[in-house]
């Protein structure tokens, strides 16, 4: 295990588990997994609580960092709460699911087993920590978003919140298959039906927040997307990745709208907002500070 940062904790040896999370300071660990050793960046809670925010990259996830830690301020704005940020390394177009098989069209040796290791495998290591495997918040931006709702909706014995930023949390509403087939493609030549197999296969609707919005019920969720309207936030970009920065959030709006009236027909609490923006980081850090006392609150945490 390596640290890095100005405030580096050391970490407990495995032989020796810890009853109380350290208190404050930030780590890389590297957590083994059945993809093998999965890197995880870690801020850990201010007063040594036992509660942890799992917080999700988007498609291009880097192979190194989470974007979050090196692309926001997420780590100043939880800075003096009590609970222990989690940022997972890796996946890109991960959905961070559970896949059928590796795919088949960039060599990839081993199956992502991202849902096994998101909810058995790390928390079960952060436990020897003193992090709780149950009082756990997940978040996600884009392809995060949806996966993080996704997990939230199968493990609620695990998350006590959930919240999707820019999320496509509809995939199997008509021909969106085909757009997460050449975001896939474009991002790592991943074939799509290795992942959840043809549109229609079981696993879409499995990984579909929208089908399984019944899952969610009582869950505190906090969903957000922009309108695609660039602002002061998209000046520091290339023109050409704004238009496709606004493209992708008109996409996570139509999304954002379709899971408002699903839940609003079922009677499910969401707060949800369309806000101005495209998709892009500076919105995401926006929308993650607008979260933040929700997930301190549902956590127990403030």
């Amino acid at each position: 295990m390596t640290g890095a940062g100005a405030a580096v904790v050391s970490a407990a040896p495995i032989a020796a588990p810890v009853l109380r999370a350290p208190a404050g300071g930030y780590q890389e660990l590297m957590v083994p997994s059945g993809m093998g050793p999965v890197k995880v960046q870690v801020q850990w809670a201010a007063r040594g609580g036992r509660s942890a925010l799992y917080v999700l990259d988007g498609l291009r996830a880097p192979r190194d960092h989470s974007q979050w830690v090196s692309d926001t301020d997420v780590l100043g704005r939880f800075a003096g709460d009590d609970v222990t940020l989690v940022f997972p390394v890796g996946g890109n177009s991960s959905f961070y699911s559970d896949w059928y098989r590796p795919s088949s069209t960039n060599g990839q040796a081993t199956t992502y087993k991202w849902e096994t290791f998101l909810t058995e495998e790390l928390p079960n290591f952060l436990a020897r920590y003193g992090v709780s495997r149950t009082n756990n918040a997940v978040v996600g931006a884009s392809m995060g978003g949806g996966a993080a709702l996704t997990l939230a909706a199968h493990h609620r014995d695990q998350f006590k919140f959930a919240g999707s930023f820019s999320g496509f949390v509809n995939p199997t509403f008509p021909m969106w298959s085909e757009a997460v087939r050449v975001a896939m493609w474009d991002e790592g030549r991943f074939n799509m039906e290795d992942m959840w197999g043809p549109a229609g296969d079981p696993a879409w609707r499995r990984n579909d927040p929208t089908v399984q919005a019944e899952l969610l019920r009582g869950l505190p969720m906090y969903i957000s997307a922009g309108n695609g309207v660039p602002g002061a936030a998209d000046v520091p970009y290339w023109f050409g990745d704004t238009v496709n920065a606004m493209g992708l959030e008109a996409m996570a709006m139509m999304a954002a709208q379709i899971f408002r009236d699903r839940v609003a027909a079922l009677g499910i609490a969401a707060r949800i907002d369309i806000v101005d923006g495209t998709h892009t980081w500076p919105y995401w850090e926006q929308a993650i500070t607008t979260a933040r006392p929700m997930i301190l609150d549902a956590l127990g945490a403030g």
